[in-house]
C-alpha cells in the first residue's frame, strides 16, 4: 500500500513538472474551435514574460513571472539577476543587494550582477565601493558597454563631489534600464 502511494506522488509530481498543457476536457457537445486556431503544446517562457513585463513597468508581475522560471529552471545568475533587477525597481533595495551579491559569490565575474550592484551601492551613498564594482565590470566588459562606463563616471563624480559637498548632497539618481537586467544611472533634473 505505501509503494502504491509513493508511486501515485511521484507521478503527481512528475507530471506537475512538466511544461506541457494537459488537453481540457469539455463536454461532447462542445462547440469545436475555428477553424486555424493555434493549439499550445508548451508554455511561454516565464523568463520572456518577465522581461516584458519590466519593459511595461510591471515589476511586481515581472518579479511573480521570475520565480516562476526560478521554479522551472533552477535559481540560476541570470534568474536571481533578473529578480534582483524587479526589487530594485521596485525600490527593495536591500533584497536587490543581497541577491546580486549572490550572484557574484558563485560568480564573481558577472557583469551584470557587478554593474547592478554598484548601482544599489550608488543609491545608499557607497560611491567607492560602487565605483569599485564598476571598473570590475568595465574591466570584465572590456569596456564595449556605454552604460557601464557612465554609470563608473557617475561613480567617480560622486566621490569627487562628496569630498566637497559631504556625502547628503540633494542630486537625485534615476534607474534606466539598458536591457537584460542591466541598468545604469541617470540624474533626474
Amino acid at each position: 500500500m505505501r509503494g502504491l502511494v509513493i508511486l501515485t506522488m511521484a507521478g503527481l509530481v512528475s507530471g506537475c513538472m512538466s511544461n506541457r498543457l494537459a488537453p481540457l476536457d469539455l463536454p461532447a457537445d462542445a462547440p469545436a474551435a475555428p477553424e486555424g486556431t493555434v493549439v499550445l503544446t508548451e508554455a511561454v517562457d516565464p523568463l520572456l514574460v518577465g522581461d516584458r513585463l519590466m519593459e511595461a513597468g510591471e515589476y511586481q508581475l515581472a518579479l511573480g513571472a521570475y520565480t516562476r522560471a526560478a521554479v522551472d529552471q533552477g535559481m540560476t545568475p541570470d534568474i536571481l539577476l533578473s529578480i534582483g533587477s524587479a526589487n530594485l525597481r521596485l525600490g527593495r533595495i536591500g533584497q536587490a543587494e543581497d541577491q546580486f551579491r549572490q550572484i557574484l559569490a558563485v560568480e564573481p565575474e558577472h557583469v551584470g550582477a557587478l554593474n547592478n550592484l554598484g548601482v544599489v551601492l550608488m543609491e545608499q551613498g557607497e560611491y567607492g565601493e560602487a565605483r569599485s564594482m564598476f571598473e570590475r565590470a568595465f574591466a570584465l566588459d572590456s569596456g564595449a558597454s556605454d552604460s557601464i562606463r557612465d554609470n563608473l563616471m557617475q561613480a567617480i563624480a560622486r566621490m569627487e563631489n562628496s569630498v566637497y559637498t559631504g556625502p547628503n548632497d540633494n542630486t537625485d539618481l534615476g534607474l534606466i534600464r539598458q536591457g537584460q537586467g542591466v541598468y545604469s544611472l541617470e540624474q533626474i533634473p
